[in-house]
């Protein structure tokens, strides 16, 4: 692996990192539109900026790979796990909210045009179906 030393090397491996673990979160499971997909994507790479280091770290602790990874790969692989779990956290969060909504007695979702326990149907904003 090339060796990125310094500020600009820092910043690349974790652009690299996170973008590459939002791009595998969309080939495991497509999102419904394309607000949602833009929505993951950008949650991904910006967990994966902002915790890329620390999930590193982790990852060197708990699986004890600081002998076989160099500093640039353990942050590239941090970025990229960090990443992935923020979008597959976005997705389960927003599963549940939708379950929640389709209960009896649910609340509604915001901005729903059916007034209490009537969740809106039809497209989003993107003119595309919602599941």
């Amino acid at each position: 692996m090339t060796d990125l030393t310094g500020a600009d090397g820092w910043l690349a491996e974790r652009i690299a990192g996170s973008t590459a673990g939002a791009a595998v979160s969309l080939v495991y499971l497509f999102p419904g539109s394309h607000r949602e997909a833009a929505t993951r994507f950008l949650t991904g790479v910006c967990c994966g900026l902002v915790f890329g280091g620390p999930a590193g770290l982790w990852l060197e602790e708990t699986l004890g790979l600081g002998d076989r990874l160099s500093g640039p790969e353990l942050v590239l692989s941090g970025s990229a796990l960090a990443s992935l779990v923020a979008w597959w956290g976005l997705g389960i969060l927003a599963r549940i909210a939708a379950s929640k909504a389709r209960m009896p007695g649910g609340a509604a979702p915001t901005g729903s045009a059916g007034g209490p326990g009537k969740a809106r149907t039809g497209g989003d904003a993107d003119g595309e179906a919602r599941p």
